[in-house]
């Protein structure tokens, strides 16, 4: 679906006033799962979401079990984009240890103030969380040797700035381990009714 620049600002407002809602009212009703047993179904272990800090826990989101299945070497520089309430940034800095860092980037910034809760609960003082948007990352060229996104793609129009940006910030060699919804068939008319069904 094509947008225009207005469109496309309109629907970051809508998407980040979503997640931001999320985060505030995590047993509410939303336009998209979340939570423990949402994780769950993912696949990750219930040994390790019962080790995280619940509020994390509660306001996670995503498509996928990114930050279990990646291979994140002990010592390595992390970016987890779209970072939400913490619990993928969380189990990356256990994976790298105090050698290494996390640095975990949102656009919400409620859901930023319970990544950073969450870090703090836990004592893991290699993770750092930053506001942004993804197509505007506050790092330098090649800083990451291992990017972890969780379903984010879907939710900014401006995809190719998401890429760029991260080809800019992964050092060569580096890794990105990304999961997003696929459709296998067209939408319909009706289901591409625009930003009301964007996360549908």
């Amino acid at each position: 679906m094509q947008i225009d620049s207005i469109a496309r600002d309109e629907l970051l407002v809508k998407v980040r006033e979503a997640y931001s809602s999320a985060s505030d009212n995590p047993n509410d009703s939303h336009p998209f799962p979340l939570g423990f047993d949402f994780a769950l179904s993912l696949g990750y272990p219930e040994e390790l979401l019962r080790s995280l800090p619940q509020a994390s826990v509660a306001r996670f989101t995503g498509v996928s079990n990114v930050s279990v299945f990646a291979e994140i070497p002990e010592g390595s520089i992390v970016l987890d984009l779209g970072c939400g309430g913490g619990a993928d940034s969380l189990i990356a800095a256990a994976k790298t240890g105090p050698s290494g860092r996390v640095y975990g980037v949102d656009f919400s910034t409620s859901m930023l103030l319970q990544a950073r809760a969450g870090a703090a609960e836990s004592g893991a003082a290699n993770v750092e969380f930053r506001e942004a948007e993804g197509q505007q990352l506050p790092f330098a060229d090649a800083t990451f040797d291992v990017a972890l996104v969780n379903g984010i793609f879907n939710l900014n129009p401006n995809r190719s700035g998401l890429f760029q940006e991260l080809a800019r910030v992964i050092r060569p060699g580096g890794v990105l381990y990304g999961a997003e919804i696929v459709l296998c068939e067209p939408m319909d008319e009706e289901e591409r009714a625009g930003l009301s069904n964007w996360f549908s």
